[in-house]
């Protein structure tokens, strides 16, 4: 009896760290130190030194279950920008910078070529977001996992002068509500797609004229990453108040987050155009409005509060980093919360 015979292939654990390594190389930033393999990532903090003071900022999460999407798809490529996206968003939507990032895979059976792709979607996510993919984690987990099966988790590390850390504690009545469009659900909510979709291959397959391809390409398609526009937003000189990433919980939980008391965003539901897939989701799924904009981004992944003045600043900071924005709503006096209108 040996370790492989259990059922934990030592020599795939090489083959996969050896069809990573290009990827991870793509990623790398100066105050990397050393390779891919050491027992901790390092990463040289001197550069942070003209920061009167700084501040780490951490996040990590991961897909929920739209790997099982990747997994009936057979698509893996993309997953890993989800993982990636969801933690640096978050740095992001605090003031910080992502500075690195950490992954983690389980899976039932190393498979070295998938465990790659998985990797390759991880440093695109990394490149997108500028963080360096300094380490991670491959497990084997036979018996506990079936072996077609994995899932993926992420930490990232990023960092902000405390004087730029947004807080949303400035928001006043008369603040301006900016949203950024998402790519299309992003990764949350996946538990409820999947109850009103069937997930088969024949499902995923079918070709839908409103969304302009087919289910699986509306629904596999990566989360937005908004650390350049909000990067781009502060070099215009531009003071961000508030953000809120529109994450599980939609709307409703998620821009409340961002308000002081005494505050109430105020969001105009015909101020952009609902994605197809969200459309598409409800009718199938006869799923009552509120519920859609308590558990979906609905085409916004990203809100921002800036002061009026700032609107047209703000909106070409962002039109320049590649991102569409729509001013949204507004900020008024009341109970802290959110109003659909």
């Amino acid at each position: 009896m040996d370790y492989k015979n259990a059922g934990v292939d030592i020599e795939a654990g090489y083959r996969s760290v050896e069809l990573m390594k290009k990827h991870v190389k793509e990623t790398m930033r100066p105050e990397v130190l050393g390779g891919l393999g050491g027992f901790a990532g390092a990463f040289d903090l001197s550069g942070i030194k003209n920061m009167d003071e700084p501040v780490l900022l951490s996040g990590t999460d991961g897909c929920g279950t739209k790997v099982k999407l990747a997994f009936l798809m057979d698509k893996h490529d993309t997953i890993g920008i989800d993982a990636v996206a969801m933690c640096v968003n978050d740095i992001a939507c605090s003031g910080g910078e992502p500075l690195f990032f950490l992954d983690y895979i389980a899976c039932g059976k190393n498979y070295p070529e998938k465990i790659a792709s998985i990797v390759s979607g991880v440093a695109e996510g990394c490149k997108q977001s500028g963080c360096a993919l300094v380490g991670g984690e491959t497990a084997e987990h036979p018996g506990l996992m079936p072996e077609d099966e994995y899932d993926l988790a992420g930490f990232a590390v990023g960092v902000a002068d405390k004087k730029e850390i947004i807080n949303g504690e400035n928001i006043k009545p008369g603040d301006a509500l900016i949203g950024m469009a998402s790519s299309g659900v992003h990764s949350n909510g996946f538990s409820l797609v999947r109850k009103v979709f069937e997930m088969t291959k024949e499902s995923l397959d079918t070709y839908y004229e409103e969304l302009g391809g087919t289910l699986g390409e509306a629904l596999i398609a990566p989360t937005r990453i908004y650390v350049k526009a909000l990067k781009d937003i502060k070099d215009s000189g531009v003071k961000v108040k508030g953000c809120s990433h529109i994450t599980g919980g939609g709307f409703y939980e998620n821009i409340p987050r961002m308000l002081p008391e005494g505050v109430r965003a105020v969001v105009e539901k015909n101020s952009y155009e609902v994605p197809a897939i969200f459309k598409l989701l409800a009718e199938k799924g006869k799923i009552a409005e509120e519920m859609m904009y308590n558990t979906f981004n609905m085409g916004l992944g990203m809100v921002i509060a800036v002061d009026p003045a700032d609107v047209e600043k703000t909106m070409e900071a962002i039109r320049a980093a590649g991102d569409r924005p729509y001013v949204v709503g507004r900020v008024e006096a009341g109970e802290k919360g959110v109003t659909l209108c």
